[in-house]
């Protein structure tokens, strides 16, 4: 019998609501299924079963906040589960007991069974269930606020706490003296307040030409729709990645025994949210994807991050993330680790520069990239030495 648990889904997460059930008891699950959605501090997550096997019991109630660790379900595995028995077929009655009569048996009355009496349900079409974060409905039930009467922005149109305060009428908003922070950026004032405090960061920047690369993606690109045309950003995202093999001790994660190498490179891509807030999502094997399906899963990612919906597995795996603010115009970043992780790599805009060519000048396409890292795992010269890798792949586009 295997236990499904509250996963954790970020270095400070201590707790998490359970917004919703999507499987019930006696339903089959397979590895990878959506089986929940929890709310954190990051918004309404969707989560994922790692396991094979039936939902045997669920132990946590819609609206419930438990710890990081609390079983909130029982799953069966196919092993645990009773063999199927074929029905006895019954023998065929002798010429003698066919004649006789059979007496039947006499079953008691059986009285119906009690139904408790159901709570109110919301006024929804028949078979619609209504999804709202714990945050939404407390409000609601403050404010008085029919939720069956207000639009969801949420992930699959769940409604979030936003949608309430825009479907109140006539009561304005009160402005405090100081500003009240939002789960989200209390999160990442938490986060970014202990990377800053704990790590030893040391940062580097390196820029280079990126003449090669440009040109790759322009003759690509004049070969293919628009909806396949790739960007920068998939090059030096698979770039970083391809490096990333060479210089293991930039891919894991630093805690209580020290740093731990990850044996995969799952890339988180700092992504801006709706409404203010920043996520970090994980795309798996990033260095194993070839860059058209990359640039899909790019998309992908961003979108859904956007619209406030994304998975668990892609929230707690990265190793490594990588952060860019070119399409800003920002021409260098400075970004701080996100712990546990040890290392996290940034990507400025590219810009015309006066760059040497031989023994004279030219106005070049010029990229920077940086690095912060954590001086316990790592040093300065093999960060300068990953720095110069990432340009040199970027400018092999055909290889990446």
């Amino acid at each position: 019998m295997g236990t499904f648990s509250m996963p954790s889904l970020g270095a400070d997460m201590e707790a998490g609501t359970l917004v919703e059930w999507l499987k019930k008891p006696g339903e089959t699950v397979q590895r990878g299924d959506i089986i929940a959605v929890v709310e954190t501090d990051k918004g309404a997550i969707e989560v994922e079963v790692f396991e094979d096997g039936k939902i045997a019991q669920l132990l946590v109630q819609p609206g419930e906040k438990v710890p990081v660790g609390t079983p909130l379900a029982r799953i069966a595995s196919n092993e645990d589960l009773p063999p199927t028995e074929e029905p006895a077929v019954p023998a065929a009655p002798d010429e003698a007991a066919a004649r006789e009569p059979v007496a039947q048996p006499v079953m008691p009355p059986v009285a119906p069974p009690v139904v408790p009496p159901a709570s109110p349900a919301p006024l929804l079409p028949p078979g619609e269930v209504l999804r709202a974060s714990p945050a939404a409905r407390d409000l609601a039930r403050e404010k008085n606020i029919d939720l069956a009467s207000v639009a969801g922005s949420g992930p699959d149109g769940a409604i979030v706490r936003d949608d309430v305060e825009q479907a109140e009428v006539g009561s304005p908003l009160v402005r405090e003296t100081v500003a009240d922070l939002d789960p989200m950026r209390r999160a990442i004032a938490a986060a970014m307040s202990r990377s800053k405090r704990d790590i030893p960061h040391y940062y580097l920047a390196h820029s280079f030409d990126v003449t090669a690369a440009a040109a790759w993606l322009g003759r690509y690109n004049a070969n293919h729709p628009p909806a396949e045309r790739l960007l920068m950003g998939a090059l030096t995202v698979k770039a970083a990645a391809l490096a990333l093999r060479e210089f293991p001790e930039f891919n894991g994660f630093y805690g209580t025994g020290g740093f731990t190498p990850s044996s995969a490179i799952h890339m988180g891509m700092a992504i801006a949210m709706r409404g203010g807030g920043l996520a970090a999502p994980a795309i798996h094997h990033t260095d194993s994807i070839a860059l058209p399906e990359l640039m899909v899963q790019m998309r992908d990612l961003v979108s859904r991050v956007r619209k406030g919906g994304f998975r668990s597995s892609e929230v707690s795996d990265p190793t490594v993330t990588v952060s860019s603010l070119g399409d800003r115009g920002v021409d260098m970043l400075l970004p701080i680790i996100y712990p546990p992780q040890v290392a996290i790599i940034g990507f400025g805009s590219v810009s015309q520069h006066a760059w040497p060519v031989g023994d004279a000048l030219a106005v070049r396409p010029v990229m920077t990239a940086t690095i912060g890292a954590d001086h316990r795992a790592n040093d300065g010269h093999r960060g300068a030495l990953l720095l110069r890798r990432i340009a040199e792949l970027l400018n092999r586009p055909e290889g990446l």
